[in-house]
């Protein structure tokens, strides 16, 4: 049976950010690159951002071959929700819900927490490093209030002061996403990040998942760990690679 050729997805967000013509594509084989070449001139695209598994060493070659540069290496943990979990104890830290009026909060945490964060976008040097920044505040804002990027959002609360965040997603019936986090820097190594990621796996659990994924730059290795110590298993990982065309 023949393969579908993957169609490029234009990436609007992208290029609102960042004044280039931009366009991503996943889920492609080598041979599907000369066609993916050939709609990105079509479409007049500018920056193509391709990811595919870090086990297809044939594909990352092809895309090497043609000039595509490695940005990023993702790696995916994956956590069966029927395993038990336990909340580590802060009476100084609270996790809940955001409420109406929040959003800027979390915004002026993802500003200060994600600035300069090594992500495929800051790898890039053809990319100004402040839009780089505004790639990740402006999507925990956009989290906040609307659906179509969060299914929820969790917040940790210190002294009355939001000091972190986590976003999920539900994929579909059976599994849920720890989709984007963030701890602010002067409160880091008080388990807020471990409770946040605990107290989303109660949520998944109550939602009648059976499991929950998160990824992460494969050179993070500090929360890695705490995924490890909370029971996540590494399942996959992915190369993301940028092409531009001059």
């Amino acid at each position: 049976m023949q393969r579908n050729i993957p169609v490029i997805t234009l990436s609007i967000l992208d290029q609102e950010r960042f004044g280039v013509k931009t366009a991503k594509s996943r889920d492609f084989i080598w041979h599907d690159i000369p066609e993916m070449l050939s709609q990105c001139r079509q479409n007049y695209v500018q920056l193509l951002i391709a990811r595919c598994p870090s086990s297809n060493l044939k594909t990352a070659q092809e895309l090497e071959r043609r000039g595509f540069l490695l940005m990023d290496t993702l790696v995916y943990y994956e956590h069966n929700l029927h395993l038990t979990n336990i909340i580590v104890p802060n009476e100084k830290i609270t996790i809940r819900g955001i409420l109406p009026g929040e959003a800027e909060d979390v915004r002026a945490l993802a500003a200060e927490s994600f600035k300069g964060y090594c992500g495929h976008y800051h790898a890039d040097p053809k990319l100004d490093v402040h839009q780089c920044d505004d790639v990740y505040t402006s999507w925990a804002y956009n989290s906040c209030i609307s659906k179509d990027f969060a299914t929820e959002v969790f917040v940790a609360v210190l002294d009355d002061k939001i000091v972190g965040f986590a976003t999920l997603r539900i994929n579909d019936p059976k599994e849920s996403e720890v989709v984007l986090n963030g701890v602010l820097p002067k409160t880091q190594r008080m388990g807020i990040y471990r409770m946040l990621i605990e107290n989303s796996l109660i949520w998944s659990i109550r939602h009648c998942m059976k499991r929950m994924i998160i990824s992460t730059q494969i050179t993070n290795i500090a929360v890695q760990k705490v995924w490890v110590r909370v029971g996540f298993q590494p399942t996959s990982s992915f190369y993301i690679f940028h092409k531009w065309f001059n």
